[in-house]
């Protein structure tokens, strides 16, 4: 039950992470130094997240979705700067943060939903 919740807190601290760096580039405060143990971060939350997080009746779901935000991610929001000045770059900027907190995870989820079908599980 402590993984479980220490799952749950790394999605959640991932996704704070993901929205407050996506404001600080859009606000020119992050270096690209920065940016990258920003993405480091992401990638190490995924990763716990995949492993404790994500349970044997969850991972199809789990994919799914995690499939919609990756494919999410390689739209472009920058239509929308039109309607509000740069709410477009910033929407673009959070949602790729996202899903590099999310695609291990996936990896993670995909590997051991592999494994299950060819054990036989």
């Amino acid at each position: 039950m402590a993984n479980q919740k220490a799952g749950e807190y790394a999605f959640l601290v991932g996704v704070v992470v993901a929205v407050l760096a996506a404001l600080g580039s859009f606000a020119k405060a992050l270096d690209v130094a920065t940016a990258g143990w920003v993405s480091a971060l992401l990638v190490v939350l995924g990763i716990v997240v995949g492993v404790l997080n994500v349970k044997d009746k969850e991972s199809q779901p789990f994919l799914v979705a995690a499939i919609a935000l990756l494919v999410a991610g390689t739209a472009s929001f920058a239509a929308l700067n039109t309607a509000v000045a740069n709410v477009g770059t910033l929407l673009d900027t959070v949602v790729k943060n996202l899903a590099v907190l999310v695609a291990p995870a996936a990896v993670i989820t995909a590997v051991k939903a592999t494994w299950s079908l060819a054990s036989g599980k």
